[in-house]
């Protein structure tokens, strides 16, 4: 026998209206599966009266978040308005109303996640947030799920789509300039990309996975991040070289009992296998002890791959009761950060110097004194000036920092030294 559950959302924008139209045209699939028949009820918007791209039946929409929240029948609430206020507020509400919650806002869980799962667990409620982080591939339900008793000790991730497009275009001959605007025409990139380009979206993402696979709150001030918009063709052509791609990647790590969370461009062999990762898909890879490797890739962007991942959450929140283990914070013990510089890796680094004698010993002197060997140095000289590409071997990132200071300061070279972390091996 089937039950009729009503269902509401806050937002109804793009993957609001992608949702609306999943229940809608899979009720009858959901209902084979779950014996509930999901019925949308409420939406919360700002305007009734907007024109929008799958209408929902009169009286769904409406302005006055109260109408949602002291509904005793909605039996969840799927979160897809993004922005922080008075997104924050409105879960925090629903929660302490004894609603459970689906986001897709990882900004939002990136900065207020404590709170949020505190007043959760108060009420005995589900917060689910698959959709935060890799939209259509169920990273989150892999981690605290399928591999709850593995030990995951790194997470590697491409996790933004509109950067991967972005260095990938720029792969076959286009500027950054001219890969921006054109993923911008594909729907790829928003009119204001700074959240993507910068590394700000990639970074929310890596703290909510370091979070759930190490157990220990990170939040979005805990993470180091760089985003792409200084990638220049240089770079790509010195990855080419050096059988590599340039991407985008997103670094949780566990040292000693510490953690180490980071995104920033690196160079990626062309052996590994997020070199392969390309155009607007993600993929991540994560390293346990019982699993070794396991890696997950797919579309990890647009409004119908994040609506199949809000959708899969309501139907987990209707299919379990309580909060649970499985469903509760996955956030059980707080570890420290690793101090900065303490996370060792190989490193590429690009040198512009004078083209003249006695400049490559200089520059190999200054990373000798910080313990930094070279594992690959090239030269390319052009009108007197001379750029030098050096790989190094692992070291400590704060010691190839330290050994960059002191060759920016050579009268030769012209300007501090560019770095990319290099990622080669596969780590397991």
């Amino acid at each position: 026998m089937s039950v009729d559950v009503p269902v509401a959302l806050l937002g109804y924008g793009t993957v609001g209206c992608a949702v609306a139209r999943l229940l809608a045209d899979s009720a009858e699939d959901i209902e084979r599966a779950t014996g509930h028949r999901l019925r949308l009820v409420r939406a919360l918007v700002r305007d009734v009266d907007k024109e929008r791209e799958f209408q929902p039946e009169d009286g769904v929409l409406t302005t006055d978040f109260a109408l949602i929240r002291d509904d005793e029948s909605v039996a969840v609430v799927a979160e897809v308005m993004g922005g922080l206020t008075p997104t924050g507020d409105h879960i925090l509400g629903l929660l302490r109303a004894g609603k459970p919650v689906v986001t897709a806002n990882k900004q939002l869980l990136a900065r207020r996640s404590t709170e949020l799962f505190a007043a959760a667990a108060e009420a005995g409620v589900q917060l689910r947030f698959e959709a935060s982080v890799c939209a259509a591939i169920p990273v989150i339900k892999v981690l605290r799920e399928s591999l709850v008793v593995t030990n995951v000790h790194r997470v590697l991730g491409i996790v933004n789509g509109t950067t991967n497009f972005i260095l990938t275009r720029m792969e076959s001959g286009a500027s950054y300039e001219e890969a921006l605007a054109e993923a911008q025409r594909l729907g790829y990139a928003e009119a204001d990309p700074t959240e993507d380009v910068s590394g700000a979206d990639a970074a929310a993402k890596m703290a909510i996975l370091a979070s759930v696979a190490f157990g220990s709150r990170v939040e979005l001030d805990d993470v180091a991040y760089e985003g792409i918009d200084q990638i220049r063709p240089e770079h790509v052509e010195a990855a080419r070289s050096l059988d590599s791609v340039v991407r985008l990647v997103g670094t949780a790590t566990l040292v000693d009992g510490a953690v180490d969370v980071r995104v920033g461009p690196a160079l990626v062999g062309r052996h590994h296998p997020l070199a392969s990762v390309e155009g607007p898909f993600n993929a991540v890879m994560l390293h346990g002890d019982a699993i070794r490797e396991i890696m997950l890739e797919g579309p990890g962007a647009g409004g119908l791959e994040t609506a199949s991942a809000v959708v899969a959450d309501m139907v987990s929140v209707l299919g379990t009761t309580g909060t649970g283990f499985l469903q509760g914070d996955a956030c059980w013990r707080s570890l420290p950060t690793l101090p900065p510089g303490d996370l060792p890796a190989p490193f590429y680094v690009r040198i512009a110097v004078d083209d003249r004698p006695g400049v490559l010993a200089h520059v190999a002197e200054r990373f000798a004194d910080e313990g930094v060997s070279i594992a690959q140095l090239s030269q390319q000289v052009q009108n007197g000036s001379a750029a030098l590409d050096v790989v190094t071997h692992t070291a400590p990132s704060g010691r190839v920092a330290a050994a960059l200071d002191a060759i920016a300061s050579l009268p030769e070279v012209h300007a501090r030294p560019e770095a990319l972390r290099v990622i080669s091996e596969r780590g397991v």
